[in-house]
């Protein structure tokens, strides 16, 4: 069975080498076009293209993808399976010319969190589970008849990061399963059966970010294990803004104040509907990320 392969971020690489060293026939695997990152502004390649080089695939990094070039370049691989993981969004063109149809895997168990950002949704809403989720694609995004699923608990102290990494090595483990079967004929989607109940996990912008007075301890808490590694939740003190990387609910008794934010000894508090949250890991402004007592030390220190 011939295979192209479409991602971009390491979520996708990974899978990628699952497949290639299972012995899976990967003709082609399209990628973003390196992009100029860092200080230095020098060209960067995505995970996908340095895991493909590694791996000794062709590697296909086209401008846009309805282009003649390209789609003449897919028509002549010949594929019989598309596999999508964390790739933008694929022209009608392309998604339908495998003969046996394009899958994707989406970090969610669909039909809930559907959108770009689902690992960091699941833990904004306080969820104790997620999964991954293989469907076949169709017009409407992460709508498509779905093929396989496996759930996977989110514990306490996970954040964005580790969360990624355990749907990372359980969606790589599914997608192999999927192309078996999908290989072997015994896999057919069936479709997504809507509730009423779902929620969405749309693109982060920066202000979605920010910290609120005007929630409680605990959702103010999930937003920062939403949200850490990255983009990382952050709030406005009067010390300027700081990125917020580990937090945790206070619960020491203390002098009544309103300020939103309070210095109390080593702790460095945000101020919620129902309570206080300590900030433990913290970045201000123009610095690397420090404790909250360091944090603390160089405010006293001025």
């Amino acid at each position: 069975m011939r295979i192209v392969f479409f991602g971009t971020p390491a979520f996708a690489a990974y899978s990628l080498k699952k497949l290639k060293e299972s012995g899976k026939n990967i003709v082609a695997v399209v990628t973003a076009a390196d992009k100029p990152a860092g200080r230095g502004m020098q060209l960067q390649e995505s995970d996908v293209k340095k895991t493909a080089l590694e791996l000794g695939l062709t590697v296909l990094q086209p401008e846009k993808l309805k282009s003649e070039e390209f789609v003449t370049q897919m028509r002549q691989l010949n594929a019989d399976l598309g596999i999508v993981i964390a790739f933008r969004m694929l022209p009608e063109i392309i998604w339908s010319m495998p003969k046996l149809g394009t899958f994707n895997l989406h970090a969610s168990l669909l039909p809930q969190y559907r959108g770009a950002a689902p690992i960091n949704h699941a833990i904004i809403q306080g969820e104790t589970t997620t999964g991954v989720t293989t469907f076949f694609l169709k017009h409407e995004i992460d709508t498509g008849d779905i093929m396989l699923q496996e759930s996977v608990s989110i514990e306490p102290e996970d954040n964005a990061g580790s969360l990624h990494d355990k749907l990372m090595a359980v969606g790589a483990d599914l997608v192999l399963r999927t192309v078996e079967m999908v290989d072997s004929g015994k896999i057919h989607g069936h479709p997504q059966i809507l509730k009423g109940d779902e929620k969405s996990a749309p693109k982060i912008f920066r202000d979605f970010c920010r910290l609120s007075e005007h929630d409680t301890v605990l959702q103010n808490h999930n937003k920062v294990r939403g949200l850490s590694p990255y983009p990382a939740a952050w709030a406005d003190t009067p010390y300027g803004p700081v990125k917020i990387y580990e937090s945790a609910p206070f619960t020491a008794e203390m002098q009544h104040t309103n300020d939103s934010f309070i210095v109390f000894g080593d702790k460095l508090l945000f101020r919620c509907t129902d309570g206080l949250l300590s900030l433990l890991k913290i970045q201000p402004a123009g610095k690397g990320k420090m404790s909250a007592r360091d944090f603390i030390n160089g405010i006293k220190n001025k």
